[in-house]
């Protein structure tokens, strides 16, 4: 079911503005015109887009970003490890995006896979709560950039804007503000760098890198104040 729901939302924002293409991959689908190799290869394609797509259109950015800054403030280096961040910021952004590809999965992949509807259908049918969502975190000054970039015409309802113009608003949007976070996370540690750099100069231990030092206090402050709790609760709750 995850991957139908994922499959139809690549969909829709890979061909979303060429709806009126009359195809569909649901076996007795109406007005299904494209032949079967045709239809494999746009399917191949879109599943090609599928990685860029989760890593940019959805709340993965933000919390990868994050995570990252914060890996970075600990000094712990390699640990958590690349596969253990990227997976814990995907779990988190399938739990957050529940609602968006349930609605997708409701009103587009059903209907399509009952035959009861047109993939062009479909994908008109599952644009619509995917824009919500991209709306809702997308900055106004993103939005006219990008429309000023591609010459577009001022929309007369934010539901009008495109994807071609929404989706690199949301991401230029979502690393500002994954940014701001990672800043506030560093201020803390910071903090703590500069004290032990200055203890460590004082009493003349300037040979011993001030890091190795503030390592161990970072992580026992973080691990007393239950980090990875206030961290991923603080990012989940900032999209709701």
């Amino acid at each position: 079911m995850l991957i139908r729901i994922l499959i139809t939302t690549v969909l829709s924002m890979s061909l979303g503005a060429q709806t009126g293409v009359p195809f569909t991959l649901a076996p007795g689908g109406k007005g299904g015109s494209t032949a079967t190799p045709m239809q494999v290869i746009l399917l191949l394609t879109a599943l090609t887009l599928l990685p860029a797509i989760i890593m940019s259109a959805t709340p993965f950015l933000r919390i990868v970003v994050v995570l990252h800054f914060l890996r970075q403030a600990l000094g712990t280096q390699t640990s958590p490890s690349n596969q253990v961040l990227v997976g814990l910021a995907l779990f988190l952004s399938l739990t957050i995006m529940q609602p968006v590809l349930t609605e997708t999965y409701n009103k587009a992949w059903q209907p399509l896979d009952k035959g009861e509807i047109s993939m062009s259908d479909a994908l008109e049918a599952a644009t619509p709560p995917v824009k919500t969502f991209l709306l809702k975190y997308a900055r106004e000054k993103d939005l006219r950039l990008f429309l000023e970039i591609s010459h577009a015409p001022p929309p007369n309802r934010p539901s009008d804007i495109s994807l071609n113009v929404l989706l690199p608003a949301y991401v230029l949007s979502e690393l500002r503000t994954a940014f701001q976070i990672g800043a506030v996370l560093f201020l803390p540690f910071l903090v703590i760098d500069l004290i032990v750099a200055s203890v460590t100069l004082s009493v003349g231990m300037v040979q011993l890198p001030p890091v190795m030092v503030s390592a161990p206090f970072k992580i026992l402050l973080f691990v007393l104040v239950d980090g990875w709790n206030l961290v991923v609760g603080s990012l989940v709750r900032s999209f709701n």
